[in-house]
């Protein structure tokens, strides 16, 4: 089949190449002038997410306590944004927490096994590194963690829980004055440069053959008929035409992997999904003096901040910003800006002092699409030619090699490799009851 991937990020590059190898024809359509270039280039690293990394999981916390939540949030908050905050905020309980880890988790094993498959098929090397570990600072935030912890034992996930004293011995760039309630250590869990994966798989499918690239083009709708399919593309950036001329793609499928620039496409077509766009914000900073950089990633696990080494620098990642919808397509405040740029500096201050240069760090902000039950969405939607893998969150750029692998089995006529109550819990309809 001729299939055309609308993104060209981790998901949509990660889509063509489950596309590629099942034997499709592809063209990936992405409106930057290469790939990973809207919110994969700020991701913080983390490759899959645990228990204590899902949105919808105990850690989760009311965005009006501001940073104390790692939310930077906006006063007058819209009601719709404010239903989103809620609706999230139901699956914190510990029952229905477990639920929803038991729907997803089989995409996380999915997404382990579709990363290992590229990495040894390929030799890749991503800055792949082994060790996170997760810290928290009151005894009230160790509590709400039980759950999570709960989950982590009964999987038998390999982890270890860590007193402060053990947390700063095995990380030595913590410290352990003012004490914390303590962490828990994720050995063979990675972080690894999410864009130079993205662009690596990038490589391997043009040397391939088999997958077409257009860049520099927006699409503006999708057509949707009983035999074909097809895009319409926006004139390149900076062109004037001066006809009403469309540039039309024909193919046998559509799969929408845009993220944050998926839910305008959908929608005129009349699916309208209750996502939500968190901004999400990064600094990426020189290593201040080596003797402090951690040798680890440390996860701030309440205000959701990761600090990563990468080479000579250091990458701090979290601080979302929770906005109306209106706001989102105005630049981001600079008040936000500022206060979502504290919370990062402060993360680091108080978890990895000394590690950072702060003062010359590269701050960037990108929108990343969350659903109100913080699963993704992925699957067939509305039309036997229309397939959907969008809104996976900040938690874990893995995702999108198992949801990819999925969308190319459906496409295939495959049954996937996840248990139907997954694939059930994944798809757009479940908004529906």
């Amino acid at each position: 089949m001729d299939v055309i991937v609308i993104g060209g990020g981790i998901v949509g590059v990660a889509t063509a190449y489950q596309l590629r190898a099942a034997g499709h024809r592809v063209c990936v359509v992405e409106r930057h002038a290469t790939v990973a270039q809207g919110a994969t280039y700020g991701h913080g690293g983390i490759v899959l997410p645990t228990p204590l990394d899902a949105w919808f999981g105990p850690t989760f916390l009311d965005p009006r306590r501001g940073a104390r939540s790692g939310v930077v949030y906006r006063p007058g908050l819209s009601s719709s944004a404010r239903r989103f905050a809620k609706r999230l905020a139901q699956w914190q309980a510990s029952e229905a927490f477990r639920a929803q880890w038991l729907r997803l988790r089989p995409l996380v094993e999915l997404s382990r096994e579709a990363i290992a498959s590229i990495e040894a098929g390929f030799h890749l090397e991503f800055e792949q590194t082994a060790g996170i570990l997760h810290v928290m600072r009151h005894p009230r935030e160790w509590e709400q963690a039980q759950s999570a912890f709960d989950l982590l034992r009964e999987f038998e996930t390999h982890h270890h829980v860590l007193s402060a004293a053990e947390c700063a011995d095995i990380e030595h760039s913590i410290p352990a004055e003012p004490t914390f309630a303590g962490g828990v250590m994720f050995e063979q869990e990675r972080t690894a440069n999410c864009p130079l994966f993205t662009k690596l798989v990038k490589q391997v499918l043009d040397e391939q053959g088999g997958v077409q690239f257009v860049f520099g083009r927006a699409v503006e709708a999708i057509r949707l008929e009983s035999h074909r399919a097809a895009v319409e593309l926006a004139p390149p950036e900076g062109e004037r035409t001066h006809t009403r001329e469309v540039d039309v793609m024909s193919c046998d499928a559509v799969v929408v992997a845009a993220g944050a620039g998926s839910a305008p496409l959908l929608e005129r077509l009349g699916l309208s999904l209750p996502l939500h766009a968190v901004r999400m914000l990064s600094l990426t900073a020189p290593i201040a003096y080596e003797e402090c950089a951690p040798h680890l990633t440390v996860v701030d696990s309440v205000r959701r901040v990761s600090m990563t080494r990468m080479n000579q620098r250091i990458r701090v990642a979290g601080a979302a910003v929770l906005q109306p919808d209106r706001e989102l397509a105005k630049p981001l405040a600079e008040p936000l800006l500022e206060a979502g740029t504290a919370l990062l500096a402060q993360a680091t201050h108080d978890w990895v002092p000394g590690a950072a240069k702060i003062s010359a760090a590269h701050a960037w902000e990108g929108q990343r699409l969350l659903s109100p039950d913080g699963l993704p969405v992925v699957g067939q939607a509305i039309h036997p030619r229309l397939f959907v893998n969008v809104g996976h969150g900040p938690a874990g750029w893995g995702l999108a090699c198992g949801s990819a692998k999925v969308v190319a089995d459906l496409i295939s006529g495959a049954t996937p490799l996840v248990p139907p109550e997954t694939l059930a819990a994944l798809r757009a309809e479940r908004f529906a009851s």
